[in-house]
């Protein structure tokens, strides 16, 4: 039986060598031993990148790595931007001032911010800072680049020379007779500077030049004149571009002979039409796919850079590592997923937890469980984790408390002495560094947020019949607010109340809220938390207890 279970590991266990080896299968059923194997992610510059945005990276970027670690081969994760694109709308919080830029490409509108050539790289650069924050190495192509340097030339004459076939199969796999009627490639016409009103009729392979009419476009539900010019663009330079849902994707995955690319469901019908154009008119079997879910803000919308309704990879790293940011990305890759930033403390928790896991510090009764895990852990460092344990484990909700009520300017050195205090580290042990990062992290938080901002997952505790009836009644108790000395004084009361112990009853409450036997004075710590709040936990800890 044991033997059966070893071999249904996969590399280290995790969703990502699954996906890794089905990758691996299909290049050798196809019979193709590409030089490198290429994971590709795009991105659109039309807007601040969000925690979305970041997930395609961090996702094809572990790919990468399993590919490696599972063939021995050289891989590569390319990070496409799409910087051609026009503007279809100005994003909220971006300035106004970009409305006069509507439909023009991102990559030639000037950056309102003022601190980069364009808002293309304005958008770019910000994505690429929270990358490279993260330990994501990559080779990065604009679009405008792609496109001056003809990086694409080849696929685009073998598109537009057979625009029909290419026409047929986008009006077969979406329903849209556009590109029966029009060429599918985007001219930027050279007399106002706008991309999606010239409508191309005519291509010269010889040439290689696009005849067009700038004949006007409606750009969301919002009609956008053209200037009427007539003109040639040359696909040899960057003059314009292919349309997305025919043909983009299939002549860059060509180009670089990507095998793999996830995609998320809004664009799933432009990925079956250039999945048919890559494999019919450019004769190069398209990349394995895989379709995530998107991520969505706490009202269940979808994130969206025109709506502003964005978590920026940046804000989650103000207040946790960089590892907490890559477990949210690598813990699951399917179904949606409500997040915001009250997320940052429970999985910099969750990491300490995985940690503990690693180094066997933590036990989980299922092999191929823990087997999962602890490959997880791995992915989440990059396959490069820590060769110690930190060994000293501080919930980030005691950590945000102390700062939180930490003398002004001296927040550090106060909440070390109460974790000496509390006997978590012992008087003149060094600070491991990734606590004292974590110490750094809560200090941020506290000042920005609060302590009552932090949510923290119910422990499963096990408790007598006693302690459960006791742990209800300061439930009920604490229903209203009160001062924290009332419900210092409570507790004591209900303990004896119920035939506990004080000293028992609240080392039971410190292992529920905090995870640990001992903390600071729980009274005050309850009435700084918020009431009501611990009263959830409480319920939430005796109802998995039951």
């Amino acid at each position: 039986m044991a033997a059966r279970r070893e071999r249904e590991v996969i590399g280290r266990g995790t969703w990502l060598d699954k996906l890794a080896k089905d990758i691996l299968d299909r290049e050798a059923a196809l019979g193709r031993e590409l030089p490198v194997l290429r994971a590709e992610m795009g991105f659109g510059a039309s807007g601040i990148p969000h925690i979305g945005s970041f997930s395609d990276a961090a996702r094809a970027y572990a790919v990468k790595l399993a590919l490696e670690d599972l063939s021995g081969r050289k891989a590569e994760m390319i990070a496409y931007a799409d910087d051609m694109d026009g503007l279809r709308a100005v994003p909220l919080g971006v300035p106004r001032e970009l409305e006069r830029w509507l439909a023009h490409p991102v990559c030639r509108i000037p950056d309102p911010w003022r601190c980069h050539e364009s808002f293309a790289e304005h958008v770019e650069a910000l994505l690429l800072e929270a990358m490279d924050a993260c330990g994501l190495e990559y080779r990065f192509i604009p679009a405008r680049e792609a496109y001056g340097r003809g990086l694409l030339v080849r696929q685009m004459e073998a598109i537009l020379t057979h625009a029909p076939q290419v026409g047929q199969i986008v009006a077969d796999t979406t329903g849209s007779g556009k590109y029966l009627e029009a060429l599918p490639y985007f001219a930027i016409c050279e007399e106002c500077g706008r991309i999606y009103t010239t409508r191309a009729y005519a291509f010269d392979r010889r040439t290689g030049r696009v005849a067009y009419r700038c004949e006007g476009a409606d750009i969301k539900g919002r009609w956008l004149e053209g200037c009427g010019h007539e003109g040639e663009a040359s696909i040899r330079r960057d003059n314009g571009k292919l349309a997305w849902v025919a043909g983009e994707f299939a002549a860059r995955w060509a180009a670089l002979q990507v095998c793999f690319e996830a995609y998320g469901k809004d664009i799933e019908a432009s990925v079956r039409s250039n999945d048919r154009i890559c494999r019919e008119v450019l004769g190069f079997e398209p990349p394995y796919h895989v379709r995530y879910e998107l991520f969505l803000d706490k009202s269940g919308r979808k994130m969206s850079k025109s709506r502003g309704n964005v978590l920026t990879p940046q804000l989650w790293l103000k207040y946790g590592p960089p590892q907490s940011l890559m477990l949210l990305m690598l813990k699951r890759f399917v179904g949606a997923r409500r997040v915001d930033i009250t997320d940052v403390p429970r999985y910099t928790d969750e990491l300490d937890r995985l940690e503990q896991i690693y180094f066997g510090l933590l036990e989980v009764e299922d092999e191929l469980e823990r087997v999962k895990l602890r490959g997880l852990y791995e992915y989440v460092w990059l396959l490069r984790p820590p060769r110690e344990p930190t060994g000293i484990y501080v919930p980030y909700n005691l950590l945000a408390y102390l700062a939180s009520v930490a003398p002004e300017g001296s927040e550090e050195e106060y909440m070390l002495s109460c974790l000496r205090a509390y006997r978590l580290l012992r008087k003149g042990q060094p600070v491991p560094e990734r606590l004292l990062q974590k110490v750094r992290y809560a200090i941020r938080w506290a000042r920005d947020f609060g302590v009552q901002a932090v949510e923290r997952e119910a422990v499963r505790v096990e408790m007598s019949e006693a302690e459960r009836k006791a742990v209800l009644a300061l439930a009920d108790f604490l229903s209203v607010e009160r001062p924290g000395e009332e419900v210092q004084n409570a507790i004591f009361e209900i303990a004896r109340a119920h035939g506990l112990r004080p000293p028992e009853f609240f080392r039971l409450l410190y292992t529920i809220l905090l995870g640990m036997p001992r903390g600071p004075r729980l009274g005050p710590y309850i009435a700084r938390v918020g009431c009501g709040r611990v009263a959830e936990m409480l319920r939430r800890a005796v109802s998995r207890a039951s």
